[in-house]
């Protein structure tokens, strides 16, 4: 049951949205968008006159078909990603609490062939961004070869000053733009700036079949693309175990980096900073369990250890979780990640940073506790702490704290 106009066109802030070809397209050229997502789209702007509510959103997208609240909020954060939008800034999609969604940008309504498509560009409502944003259909995948001929995959998105992104696991080039783990992280981080990031070796694009497979492997692969790019001086980012990577690079060309941001990261693998036999074993136990549940793709295990990382998401958020880590390695290498990380210790190198270095980490992480990060910031001498209120081990766009490691990050790196 659908309520908008079958035979129109709606053009808003460079974007045309074509009802009757099912097609949305940025400047003339088509953006990928899943018929659900689409459909939910047509129907806010259509309707932008007034506040959608949720129900009505649900009858009109999925008609009599009975689907549960995270699909919605699945499909709504598809079209915001489609349209350079996030649940942070709702510049033309915003969500009026208890109440459901309004389009808020400027649009015009054109019949089929007319040309309307930059109404909006420069008045959409709290617009801060002229022109396109940061899209998959943007990027240019390419590859370097690193010194024991592993080739590594790499791309860039977004115009400005580079910020480099250290790989770290389950990451995949290509399918990152349609996973709510990391889509928001590089249409926000890509703001005004180039973002550099690689899948690590064992990894999305990256080779899976590797003739090693070690912490300073991972170094060495940062090291053959920056020398690839050509890049001189950038701040460098370090996620989760892409921390330590980070920190060990930094260490070797301090001429390199200008600026180190680390989050969700640590200097201490759990097994290493095991104060006894008690904490050893359990880091042991941990150990073996991650190491059968990977080897066998139990699916118990795969939701237990996607909701360690994202621990206030939604089953769906954990199902996409879990269909995006199978796609991500394969099941040996989901060992061997597991067993290189146990023994991660960058704790006797850290004080040899000499950037400026950022360290954000969610207050009540489950995944690598706060504590890493207070030592972080105890061995790194030019460094500040700062805790967010969250308990995702990967921050989500929903979460306020990922507006709050948004706007540190910009301060850090306009400074």
């Amino acid at each position: 049951m659908r309520r908008w106009p079958k035979r129109r066109k709606f053009c808003f802030e460079g974007y045309e949205l074509d009802v009757p070809g099912h097609q949305l397209r940025r400047d003339g050229e088509s953006v990928r968008l899943e018929p659900r997502a689409f459909d939910l789209l047509c129907h806010l702007v259509a309707n932008r006159d007034r506040v959608v509510p949720k129900n009505e959103l649900l009858d009109t997208v999925w008609g009599d078909r009975f689907v549960s609240d995270a699909a919605l909020t699945t499909a709504l954060r598809t079209a915001r990603l489609a349209i350079g939008d996030t649940g942070r800034l709702q510049r033309l999609i915003r969500t009026v609490h208890r109440r459901g969604y309004q389009f808020v940008a400027p649009a015009v309504l054109v019949r089929s062939g007319s040309q309307a498509a930059g109404a909006g560009r420069h008045s959409g409502a709290g617009a801060s961004t002229v022109g396109s944003p940061p899209s998959a259909d943007r990027q240019v995948i390419r590859f370097c070869q690193a010194g024991d001929g592993t080739r590594i995959a790499y791309a860039s998105v977004g115009t400005g000053p580079p910020l480099v992104k250290a790989a770290n696991w389950m990451t995949h080039l290509d399918l990152e733009w349609a996973t709510p783990v990391w889509s928001h992280w590089l249409v926000d981080l890509a703001r005004n700036r180039r973002l550099i990031r690689y899948d690590e070796r064992g990894c999305g694009l990256s080779d899976w079949v590797v003739p090693s497979f070690t912490f300073d492997d991972w170094v060495d692969d940062l090291e053959s693309l920056v020398e690839t790019i050509g890049l001189d001086r950038f701040p460098l980012l370090g996620v989760s175990q892409g921390g330590a990577v980070a920190v060990a690079y930094a260490v070797r060309h301090p001429e390199r980096v200008s600026r180190l941001i680390l989050a969700g990261a640590y200097a201490r693998a759990r097994r290493v900073r095991a104060r006894d036999d008690t904490e050893r074993g359990a880091a042991d136990i941990d150990l073996e369990l991650a190491r059968v549940g990977w080897s066998h793709q139990d699916p118990r295990f795969l939701q237990v250890f996607a909701s360690q990382f994202l621990p206030d998401g939604s089953r769906q958020d954990w199902e996409e979780f879990i269909a995006f880590q199978r796609r991500t390695t394969s099941p040996a290498n989901g060992v061997r990640f597991l067993e290189e990380f146990a023994g991660i210790d960058v704790s006797a190198i850290a004080h040899r940073v000499a950037c400026p270095t950022l360290i954000l980490h969610s207050r009540d992480d489950g995944r690598v506790p706060a504590t890493q990060a207070t030592e972080l910031a105890a061995l790194i001498p030019d460094s500040r702490l700062v805790l967010l209120d969250s308990r995702n081990h990967l921050l989500t766009a929903s979460e306020p704290a990922w507006g709050e490691f948004l706007a540190h990050v910009d301060a850090f790196l306009s400074e």
